[in-house]
């Protein structure tokens, strides 16, 4: 059905009152929420998420809103950055592994922005690869390099191979 002008003019006036009211959590798939939460929280210097304050866990929280007991994590599956900035992030239980390629992944920034030199960025993305590598069980994919562009990234898998960047 065509809105016409009054239409349009009240969507944009709806649509400008809304833009800040919602927020962006990505949460990839996985077979065991709990082992992927711990990663994901130490790998983006998050924390496990703490219950409602009256539920003794999420578990807890989810059954009395009507969710599922198969769709239930086991455990703690929900992290959020501890100064309150960034997106909390549910990892959410799936009975499938993964299979194909993300349609969505997570970039990690420790390059230290575009104030760095291309030599710094690349040394303190390698650091973060060689840390995630090492301490948390994620594998090196591939460096993502491009000559005569300004960047320099590597390709990660996290314990149960959903890709990310760091950058």
């Amino acid at each position: 059905m065509y809105a016409g002008n009054e239409g349009r003019a009240a969507a944009r006036s709806r649509s400008a009152r809304c833009a800040q009211a919602t927020t962006v959590g990505p949460g990839p798939d996985c077979t065991s929420p709990e082992p992927l939460a711990l990663f994901w929280a130490e790998a983006l210097h998050y924390v496990i998420a703490p219950p409602p304050s009256d539920f003794d866990s999420w578990d807890d929280f989810f059954m009395s809103i009507g969710v599922p007991e198969d769709e239930l994590g086991g455990g703690s599956d929900i992290i959020e950055d501890s100064n309150g900035e960034g997106p909390h992030i549910w990892i959410q239980i799936v009975p499938q592994k993964k299979s194909i390629k993300n349609r969505i992944h997570i970039d990690v920034n420790a390059s230290g922005g575009r104030g760095s030199s291309l030599d710094t960025g690349r040394e303190l993305v390698e650091a973060e690869a060689a840390r995630l590598v090492t301490s948390l069980g994620a594998m090196r994919l591939r460096a993502n390099v491009t000559e005569g562009l300004d960047h320099y990234g590597v390709a990660m898998a996290d314990p149960q191979g959903n890709e990310f960047d760091i950058n």
